[in-house]
């Protein structure tokens, strides 16, 4: 059966707080099996038989607005998907003291009018890359300094964003075999 991991937007952020295991009984009850959560910022791997991701995303959508009263946009990728994600360096080499990535997941790839609206923010603390449907963001320093993590021009466009740290070790543990 197909792993997969849901990243989803505004769980435990605005007072909005689901306990990890209530959030892996509401996937238990879409028939997903081997349901595992990953920090509590909405990160969910599970194996499921559907091989349509869109189609998984509406489901979890739906179920999730049901049980908690509010709109829960969700982003579905295959283990492997996530693992080619995890392994990219969009930026060369993470050896820059100081910077980190970050990485937004989107449903489909984006339209030029995004990438443009990125790039009119890049300097040299803020970079950008657009990769499929993922958009990378590399920033030295603080995000809080940043003029692109203060506009954040980008909320336009539906996404839900992860630090490359979190997304390596969400591909590490989705590629473990399910059980």
């Amino acid at each position: 059966m197909p792993r997969y991991v849901a990243l989803l937007r505004a769980i435990n952020v605005g007072g909005r707080v689901v306990k990890m295991d209530r959030l892996r009984q509401l996937f238990t009850e879409l028939g997903y099996t081997d349901v595992q959560t990953f920090i509590a910022s909405g990160n969910v791997m599970f194996d499921a038989p559907d091989r349509n991701v869109a189609a998984l995303e509406r489901a979890i959508e739906g179920h999730l607005r049901a049980a908690l009263g509010y709109d829960v946009e969700t982003f579905v990728r295959t283990a492997a998907e996530l693992a080619t994600i995890a392994s990219l360096e969009p930026f060369g080499a993470d050896t820059d003291e100081g910077r980190t990535v970050y990485v937004a997941f989107l449903r489909e790839p984006p339209p030029a009018s995004y990438l443009e609206r990125l790039m009119s923010f890049q300097s040299g603390t803020d970079d950008f890359r657009v990769i499929a449907r993922e958009s990378y963001w590399s920033c030295t320093g603080r995000m809080s300094d940043s003029p692109y993590g203060k506009a954040k021009p980008d909320r336009e466009t539906v996404s839900t964003s992860r630090n490359m740290t979190t997304v390596r070790k969400l591909a590490a543990l989705a590629a473990r075999p399910s059980s």
